[in-house]
């Protein structure tokens, strides 16, 4: 029993680095959605039958356009693992709706579902114009 402790000892002092890398490297967000100017007050829902596109430009924003022409920024709550790889996503529809707090599901290039994240509020912004 003895010699076993040091080696387990060992094995989770080596993991440490690694665990702790992991957590800077999550830290580090890659935001590559464009500028933006906030426009109005963030929205809790936004009605699901309006929704006319979305940009997922990474792992933690997508950009609804709505029929009216209104542009929403949504930040998700915590990163979304690979969906600013794999840029589709699916949801539940719930009265009509998408809120802040419910869930999307990442889908996978081959069609299965991936991880699953929590939408936050929907910011009124429109782009910023760049020369």
């Amino acid at each position: 029993m003895k010699k076993a402790l040091p080696i387990c000892t060992a094995a989770v002092a080596a993991c440490l680095p690694l665990m702790a890398c992991t957590a800077e490297m999550d830290d580090e967000r890659e935001i590559l959605a464009p500028a933006a100017n906030v426009v109005g007050e963030a929205e809790t829902c936004v009605r699901t039958n309006q929704i006319d596109d979305t940009t997922v430009h990474d792992d933690y924003t997508i950009d609804f356009e709505m029929n009216n022409g209104t542009l929403y920024r949504n930040t998700l709550q915590q990163r979304c693992y690979s969906l600013g790889f794999d840029k589709r996503f699916t949801y539940e529809v719930r009265a009509g709706t998408l809120c802040s707090g419910e869930t999307i599901t990442v889908m996978n290039a081959d069609g299965r579902p991936g991880a699953s994240c929590a939408l936050g509020p929907f910011v009124p912004i429109e782009l910023v114009e760049t020369e």
